[in-house]
């Protein structure tokens, strides 16, 4: 089962995939698609707020963060790892519970990182806002780091993340029915 829809004015057909036995969620990965990547950046940047640095974690948002930064003319931006790497020293750490992973994760910076948001206003984007934890553990390590929330953007909103204030997000995606049918 798929479900079709515009984001930034590009059709993609995502395709469903259950989460429990009664709600099914559309995957929308950015992973390999430059066009998608390229254009819902250019989409994001015209609807941000004022900033200095972006923010995501790891993964699929990666391309995404890249690619804002490259169009806004910025030489770098910050990625909040999965997983501690021999590199980071002097780590600052937080935990987040994504429904589309099995586990409780944690999201790390290490010092390097860390300087470059301490003082500045960093816009937090991912790819999905579902549950709104994944936002809430980057913009942690956002203040613990010293830095302050500019604003914090996703391509697509799931469900009720579309209701949120605090969020600009491109579109709306829907949850699913078990059969393949939009929940309302």
């Amino acid at each position: 089962m798929y479900h079709e829809m515009k984001i930034a004015g590009l059709v993609r057909k995502l395709p469903l995939f259950p989460v429990d036995e009664d709600t099914m969620i559309a995957a929308f990965i950015i992973f390999g698609d430059v066009e998608m990547t390229e254009t819902a950046a250019r989409a994001l940047l015209d609807r941000a707020p004022d900033f200095d640095i972006l923010m995501t974690a790891e993964a699929k948002s990666i391309p995404l963060a890249y690619e804002m930064a490259k169009q806004a003319g910025m030489n770098d931006y910050v990625i909040a790892r999965k997983a501690m790497k021999v590199y980071m020293r002097n780590a600052i750490s937080t935990v987040v519970n994504s429904i589309t992973t099995e586990h409780v994760q944690q999201l790390f910076l290490g010092e390097d990182d860390i300087a470059k948001l301490k003082g500045r206003r960093v816009l937090v984007v991912d790819d999905v806002i579902s549950t709104g934890d994944s936002l809430r553990a980057m913009s942690e390590l956002v203040k613990k780091a010293g830095g302050e929330i500019a604003g914090q953007m996703a391509i697509l909103a799931e469900g009720d993340s579309m209701l949120r204030k605090d969020i600009v997000a491109l579109e709306q995606l829907p949850l699913f029915h078990a059969d393949g049918t939009i929940k309302e």
